[in-house]
């Protein structure tokens, strides 16, 4: 039943083309007819969330429709990950728009988020209105599947890329059925392994089994990572490629670094040693672990928290400073300091370690998770464990070697590896695979004219 309505969708979807090149002339009445029973229509009606907001969703919905009705292939990126504070999934959203629209010009691109109104920017970038969660720094929570597929619809993708397993991921699996289009899902997390943090390990397997089912549905499953591809694999969860996230090397950098002005800002000595965390204050960073071994460690270390102190009291040896939207103003802090820390040993993949490598910055890491694939001794030091006694440990050996060798090996390691345009060009490999559109692989081809 599923595949005999997806197959009408696409048949309907290759009509709309033709509708769009050649006007409503050039099809026939059953062709309009096949349109129409395929429900590619998005009616305002399923959109609506409470009255009185009826003009903010029509001005939503048109614009909308209206980016639906450009001809080339579309990417339609969703997820719940994004928020005016979040990290590396929101940092990977933009770098992969600003990359398409640069490289990719037959290729349009939006993103859906959640959002505190219905709006549709020119950016490409649709937000929807959600509630804002409690203690969720500015996260939003969707709470209707089927009206977030609908809105994804409305965009004509023709594939669409599903960033958690939450309402947009299921929303997206919804979308692309109505759309007609193929469905990959991108693991940015596990969800599993962060019940049982936040929870008990009670708590992990009921959560593994719904995340296992709904990944199991997605027509490509992205992994960033081996350590979450073998968690996916261990859920049940096949069809898995591992496209490891990059980093934007022209503002991470090196040069942007200013060690005197950063001494002063803090008050602290030349003979300081600066240990920089940039991140938000959650509990699976594992930030009491750098809090605790920096105490331990004694002078002349100093721990500077970018972000990630928020809300925490004074520590000794502990600086906490504000958030910074701004990523160069981050990239300045991190290159100003020694090293970079970072004690999460569940991280899925670690896109701001890759961020402080990219600064010239050697990195302490844990011997876990996504982060010791990408650092070792030839960029910094990975600690045994997450205890803090290991961790001093792998501080100090750091500091016991050439700092300025490794960082200047860790610089090399993301340009050579890492860099935004090398990784875009292989996702953009998997979405013509996937959904057989080549101007994804080709740049230029099929610009709209």
């Amino acid at each position: 039943m599923v595949k005999s309505h997806m197959s009408k969708v696409r048949k309907a979807r290759r009509i709309q083309r033709r509708v769009r090149r050649g006007g409503a002339s050039s099809i026939s009445a059953a062709e309009r007819e096949l349109m129409s029973l395929a429900g590619l229509e998005v009616q305002e009606g399923e959109l609506r969330l409470f009255p009185g907001w009826d003009e903010e969703v029509s001005e939503t919905l048109a614009a909308t429709k209206a980016a639906g009705e450009d001809g080339r292939p579309r990417l339609v990126d969703t997820t719940m990950l994004y928020a005016p504070r979040s990290g590396g999934v929101k940092r990977y959203l933009l770098s992969k728009k600003a990359w398409l629209e640069a490289n990719r010009p037959g290729v349009a691109h939006s993103l859906v988020v959640p959002g505190a109104h219905h709006k549709a920017g020119e950016d490409g970038i649709v937000q929807l209105h959600a509630t804002k969660l409690p203690f969720g720094d500015g996260y939003r929570w969707p709470t209707s599947v089927r009206r977030w597929g609908a809105w994804v619809a409305s965009l004509n993708p023709s594939i669409i890329e599903a960033g958690d397993p939450y309402t947009p991921g299921q929303g997206a699996l919804e979308a692309g059925q109505r759309a007609g289009c193929p469905v990959v899902g991108f693991c940015h997390s596990d969800p599993a392994g962060l019940a049982a943090l936040h929870f008990g390990e009670w708590a992990k397997k009921p959560v593994e089994k719904r995340w296992a089912r709904l990944f199991g549905q997605f027509d490509r499953v992205v992994s960033p990572s081996r350590y979450i591809a073998r968690r996916l694999e261990e859920a049940g969860v096949g069809n898995i490629i591992i496209r490891p996230l990059g980093v934007e090397i022209d503002t991470f950098r090196p040069d942007r670094g200013d060690r005197d002005w950063l001494l002063k800002k803090l008050g602290l000595p030349a003979s300081a040693r600066l240990l920089c965390f940039a991140g938000r204050p959650a509990r699976e960073k594992n930030i009491d672990v750098l809090i605790q071994a920096v105490q331990a460690l004694g002078d002349p270390y100093h721990l500077v928290l970018v972000g990630a102190g928020a809300g925490m009291p004074a520590e000794e040896r502990v600086i906490s400073l504000p958030y910074e939207a701004n990523p160069k103003a981050v990239a300045k802090i991190i290159a100003s300091c020694d090293a970079f820390v970072h004690a999460n040993d569940k991280e899925p993949f670690g896109l701001i370690v890759l961020e402080a490598m990219a600064c010239g910055r050697p990195v302490v890491g844990v011997n876990a998770g996504g982060v010791k694939e990408t650092v070792d001794d030839t960029v910094g030091q990975l600690a045994k464990s997450a205890d803090p006694r290991h961790y001093a440990a792998a501080v100090e050996a750091l500091f016991a070697r050439d700092i300025e060798a490794l960082g200047v090996a860790a610089r090399a390691r993301t340009v050579e590896r890492f860099a935004w345009d090398r990784v875009f060009e292989d996702l953009s490999s998997v979405y013509a695979e996937v959904s057989g559109e080549p101007a994804f692989a080709l740049p230029g081809e099929g610009k709209a004219h």
